[in-house]
């Protein structure tokens, strides 16, 4: 039995970083199932509507982060990739090298800074103002003080967040997938604990908290002195922001700007225009629907400090061979997982499965709406893994697809939801996946054969 586990394990492609992620992210996955059974029990359907619309609201941090965190990882790999780390915490190799990764990491503190203060003011503002002009239950959810707290939760995972990244480009992989599996571990029993004790949308805000207490002491305690050592290397070349990084990362904001108005209208849209129940239950598919593509796309985020190693040493058939295999495994994944989601919900339907007298099946989308999620999900694998391999060539080759697909979605979601609800926008949405995928396609196979002539 445990040499047959061994083999599938191999197949599936699994190793301790994949694990650790994986194991997060199952946790992530049947951590939401159960709390979706405390939403059930202890929010009533409007409260379940501010806690789903609170997360994409909070999402705009994707304005302020402009694609940072994924650019910080492939620029360290890069240099890293020239560099050996020593048992002592230091790191042995050229000082143009070492100077460079210095210079990356005063550059993190610096503007994660200057975004997080701007973010918070941002946050405050547009809360109030949008749950004051759109909700007529304001008065029966008490819900201000549980978004302040949270915004300031948001704000300081964005603060650590760069860190998290840097580390992941050192090749520390494994060991920040084990960090966020504890932080996974002790946040949902937070979460349920808050729900049971009555603290309502308060949980968002704890469940927010506890995670980035665990994760700054493990950071803390396991990477103060490399991190110091890194820090007060003598920088004599430094890598320059409007040269190096720039003309990459604004189009990186773009396409994660674009992701925004793809993936997180939805909620507030149906929250404006058909109240915060139908918010709700597209919340929660939309949570099942995310842990799933989290799940599957560890195979891929696992391996990009190895793709973007690969591609500084222009090792480029074992970067394509390590990218087929890989991509393989996490399409298998993700479609499991979605066939697991539609017949579980079916079954729950079907013997009219309840939770102390509430009915369980009737806080997800219907049949065809959520098939309609589904789809671009699976797609999605694809086309998210063809984007990640090209942007470790410090690229972004998905400008002009990701900027059209945002706006046409926007424009989906925004006009499609006012005249026909959550069935208009399911289905917009899912048409434009499938008209955008062949072109996600034709990038990525031109400019692979393209980059590595």
């Amino acid at each position: 039995m445990i040499t047959l586990l061994k083999k599938l394990a191999f197949k599936l492609g699994f190793n301790k970083a994949i694990l650790f992620t994986t194991s997060g992210s199952l946790i992530n996955a049947f951590g939401s199932i159960f709390t979706i059974i405390f939403i059930v029990r202890f929010l009533n359907g409007v409260e379940q509507g501010f806690y789903y619309t609170f997360g994409s609201l909070v999402a705009i941090q994707v304005f302020f982060e402009l694609g940072l965190n994924g650019i910080i990882t492939q620029y360290v790999a890069h240099e890293t990739s020239n560099l050996k780390l020593l048992n002592d915490h230091s790191l042995e190799g050229e000082s143009k090298y070492k100077s460079r990764l210095s210079s990356l990491l005063h550059f993190c503190v610096k503007w994660y800074l200057s975004f997080a203060t701007a973010l918070f003011i941002t946050l405050i503002i547009l809360g109030f103002y949008f749950f004051n002009k759109y909700s007529s239950n304001t008065n029966q959810v008490n819900w201000m003080i549980p978004w302040i707290l949270l915004s300031l939760g948001t704000v300081m995972n964005l603060i650590l967040s760069p860190i998290i990244a840097f580390l992941q480009g050192l090749g520390e992989v494994k060991e920040i997938a084990k960090i966020q599996m504890y932080q996974q571990t002790v946040r949902f029993p937070f979460l349920w604990g808050g729900l049971i004790f009555g603290a309502k949308l308060y949980v968002l805000s704890i469940s927010c908290y506890i995670p980035l207490f665990i994760a700054v002491i493990l950071i803390v305690s396991k990477y103060r002195i490399l991190l110091s050592n890194i820090w007060s290397t003598n920088i004599i070349e430094k890598v320059h922001y409007r040269k190096e990084i720039f003309p990459y990362q604004w189009k990186i904001a773009v396409s994660w700007i674009s992701g925004y108005f793809i993936f997180q209208l939805f909620n507030p849209v149906l929250f404006a225009t058909e109240g915060p129940i139908v918010a709700g239950q597209m919340g929660m598919t939309l949570a099942a629907l995310n842990g799933i593509f989290s799940l599957s796309f560890a195979w891929i985020t696992t391996k990009i400090p190895q793709f973007s190693g690969l591609i500084a040493q222009k090792q480029y058939s074992q970067l394509d061979n390590l990218f087929k295999t890989n991509l393989k495994q996490s399409v298998f994944i993700n479609f499991s997982a979605l066939t697991f989601m539609m017949i579980a919900i079916f079954t729950i339907r079907r013997f009219n499965i309840e939770l102390v007298g509430k009915p369980l099946g009737n806080r997800f989308l219907d049949y065809f709406p959520m098939l309609c999620m589904m789809i671009p999900v699976f797609l999605n694998q694809f086309t998210a893994s063809w984007a990640s391999y090209l942007r470790c060539h410090k690229r972004e080759p998905f400008l002009v697809n990701s900027l059209v697909g945002g706006v046409l979605c926007s424009f989906s979601t925004i006009i499609l939801g006012k005249y026909f609800g959550v069935i208009g926008i399911t289905n917009g949405y899912c048409l434009l996946t499938l008209l955008m995928f062949p072109w996600g396609y034709y990038i990525f196979s031109t400019k692979k054969v393209e980059w590595h002539v």
